[in-house]
């Protein structure tokens, strides 16, 4: 067997196996043997590499049970679920340095601002505006952008309604962390249900949740489309589209609430300094 690895050591194929040579070798095993052997072996382990190279997949049950089975690869699959599972043996571990303290170490106080309004309505550009404004004056902010969002942590949602509600849930609960370390968050989304944007609301003390409303005519932010998702939506390319095939349920009791002026929209500074002097007035800009 050696010295047929020895003659073959710079015949080998794209896997890594051994091709051998057609002429005989002084050996006690034949070449037909031998090659038997390692076809058996190849075939065994080749199911083993494409599991490394492609991973284990995770699928969910409803039994909450570990189930391991081999597909026709040969890949062993474990099926894990935690759908309708939480854990119950965790507790909040506190520390010493808290909210209050971060705070006075950033001179300004943590929360967030919900910006939320059709798509077109200005909600990203508004975002970026308040952002560049509050960090000219040394405060400390993060925006955290619906689109930005799905690139990472919400990569693994679609736009079906469960998935949207799950989208809402994941910024509003990161929102809170971000608020929590004493920074003031800027979320924009469209959030279009009340229901999932009470939600968050309830995530965070009073006063620390600051709906932004922006109230755009929808005729006015199909007329931008900058995305062109309203003509693909009007021709029937996109489904559930919110404004158009899908509800948009506007806020009721908004902190701040943006419009059009007459026929005229404020530009993105002008309304990023509304929201500025809300903040001020609420002490949100110092400790």
């Amino acid at each position: 067997m050696l010295c047929v690895l020895f003659h073959a050591v710079n015949q080998c194929d794209d896997s890594g196996f051994v091709n051998f040579p057609s002429t005989s070798l002084n050996c006690r095993r034949n070449l037909t043997s031998t090659s038997t052997n390692l076809s058996q072996i190849k075939a065994k382990e080749s199911p083993r590499m494409s599991s490394l190279k492609s991973g284990i997949e995770v699928k969910s049950n409803e039994s909450g049970i570990i189930n391991n089975s081999d597909d026709s690869n040969g890949m062993i699959r474990h099926e894990i679920s935690t759908k309708g599972k939480r854990s119950t043996n965790i507790v909040w571990h506190k520390c010493s340095v808290e909210k209050i303290d971060r705070q006075e170490l950033l001179q300004q106080k943590g929360c967030v601002i919900w910006i939320t309004g059709l798509s077109g309505s200005g909600k990203s550009t508004l975002a970026c505006a308040l952002t560049r404004a509050l960090h000219s004056q040394g405060k400390l902010t993060y925006v955290l952008d619906g689109d930005n969002v799905r690139h990472g942590l919400n990569r693994d949602l679609t736009f079906k309604p469960e998935d949207r509600a799950e989208n809402i849930r994941r910024i509003g609960e990161v929102a809170k962390l971000f608020s929590d370390a004493g920074i003031i968050c800027i979320a924009s989304v469209i959030s279009p249900y009340r229901k999932d944007r009470d939600a968050i609301r309830s995530l965070l003390p009073d006063g620390d949740f600051i709906e932004v409303f922006m109230d755009m005519p929808l005729r006015i932010c199909e007329a931008r489309d900058p995305k062109g998702l309203y003509k693909l939506a009007r021709a029937g390319k996109i489904k559930g589209f919110t404004g158009v095939d899908d509800p948009y349920e506007p806020p009721l009791n908004s902190e701040i609430v943006l419009e059009y002026e007459g026929d005229v929209c404020p530009s993105p500074e002008v309304m990023a300094d509304k929201v500025i002097c809300y903040l001020d007035a609420k002490g949100y800009l110092r400790a």
